[in-house]
């Protein structure tokens, strides 16, 4: 309290610089603890139900194709000629997504019979094109 000789009398002012100090070792202490404070049990929040996915649609078969003795052709088990074997794998291959089919030749014809018939398959548009052995056809 300050007692001034002035007109107005005396005048009380409150000295605020203590509580300051004691405010800011509480919010330091505060601060401290807070990270150490129990954050409660951990749970698992419920997840709703993924929609439902509509299956890919799948081909109906493996396309293959043999190259027989004679110059005889089969695709899958239907005969063809050479002459037509183009536009039949391209009427196949046309509504399917995945364009993927198998050479199968007969150890007996010449290697240039099996190419004439991998270079009509990518005529007609099949993107891959691969090879049956008869190691791979022994693990059927």
């Amino acid at each position: 309290m300050i007692v001034g000789g002035d007109k107005s009398g005396p005048v009380a002012d409150p000295n605020i610089v203590p509580l300051i100090d004691v405010l800011l070792v509480l919010i330091i202490i505060f601060m401290v603890i807070t990270p150490k404070a129990p954050t409660g049990l951990p749970a698992i929040v419920p997840q709703s139900a993924p929609p439902p996915s509509t299956p890919a649609p799948r081909d109906p078969g493996t396309i293959v194709v043999q190259v027989m003795q004679g110059g005889q052709l089969m695709i899958n088990r239907e005969h063809t000629d050479w002459n037509a074997l183009g536009p039949r794998l391209a009427d196949i291959f046309k509504q399917r997504a995945v364009k993927v089919a198998f050479v199968k030749g007969a150890s007996e014809i010449p290697f240039s019979q099996v190419a004439r018939a991998v270079d009509i398959m990518r005529g007609a548009g099949i993107e891959h094109v691969g090879f049956l052995t008869p190691q791979a056809m022994s693990g059927q």
